[in-house]
């Protein structure tokens, strides 16, 4: 596993490069989900793809940006699912974007998950990683190195709320249920990217992410296997709770296919539990 965070930790240099040095325009090629792709988005996949050709403890990747599954070493234990730059949009208006990386032992399904990893590109570059039985780890580059910054561990309670999705396209029951949190002097978090907010709430002790079943897009936005899943380990080793609309553990979903997509909430257990009240379900 070592090996695998210890190349998560040069991708991560090389992309932040590319970001800082690229260009930030449309490429004519489109993701599987019938996107347009950034130069950005094909740049680095590119660079994850290569940097794990070299690892042989790495069984195949599934990209966040391609179709199917690269076979890489036949001796290798681990399947990485991975988005290699989520919130690339934001780029070209200088936000904070950053990639995803989930690590799979057998089936990719959430239970076989064993560890995983984002990055966040901002004024510093800064990774967490989370493994079984232990805390998050966040750390800092410093010309070219990660040095390691703390543990992370969620309150109970925190004070950002941070609602995706048109809100035209909520459901009443969500509309109502943000509209209750920030009455109670909640507040707003929300760049359009899901890795530098979904730090935050981490990083500040607590709050929520929601990213719900909308009008126009039931089944949600964000993907099982390169998004959803790993930061609901994340959130759980912090001592959070991550859940779907029907009040599933999100570390229960079993994708159908590598790019399905699910409903998600992210948060401290106050958050979590006062959704579970609004959305009817079992606290």
């Amino acid at each position: 596993m070592l090996t695998i965070f210890e190349t998560i930790e040069k991708i991560a240099i090389k992309i932040d490069h590319a970001i800082k040095t690229e260009d930030l325009g449309y490429s004519d090629t489109e993701n599987t989900s019938g996107e347009d792709q950034l130069k950005l988005d094909v740049k680095s996949d590119y660079i994850v793809e290569e940097a794990f050709k070299n690892v042989s403890i790495v069984k195949a990747l599934v990209s966040e940006e391609k179709e199917g599954v690269l076979a890489l070493h036949d001796e290798g234990k681990y399947t990485i699912c991975y988005d290699p730059l989520d919130g690339s949009s934001l780029a070209d208006v200088n936000l904070s974007v950053g990639s995803i990386f989930g690590i799979y032992e057998g089936e990719l399904k959430a239970e076989n998950l064993v560890a995983s990893a984002y990055v966040v590109y901002g004024p510093r570059i800064e990774l967490v990683t989370a493994t079984r039985d232990a805390k998050p780890k966040h750390y800092r580059a410093q010309e070219g190195l990660f040095n390691f910054i703390s543990e992370i561990s969620l309150d109970e309670k925190g004070k950002l709320n941070a609602p995706g999705g048109t809100q035209q396209n909520w459901s009443k029951v969500h509309k109502t249920f943000v509209d209750g949190l920030f009455a109670e002097g909640y507040r707003l978090r929300y760049s359009g990217g899901m890795v530098p907010d979904l730090h935050q709430i981490l990083l500040k002790g607590g709050g929520i992410f929601s990213y719900p079943g909308t009008s126009d897009k039931p089944n949600g936005k964000l993907r099982q296997l390169f998004e959803v899943i790993p930061f609901a380990f994340m959130y759980e080793q912090a001592g959070g709770q991550a859940i779907s609309n029907e009040g599933v553990r999100l570390m229960e979903l079993i994708p159908a296919h590598p790019h399905d997509t699910s409903p998600c909430f992210f948060g401290s257990n106050y958050e979590i539990n006062k959704l579970k009240e609004a959305y009817g379900m079992k606290v």
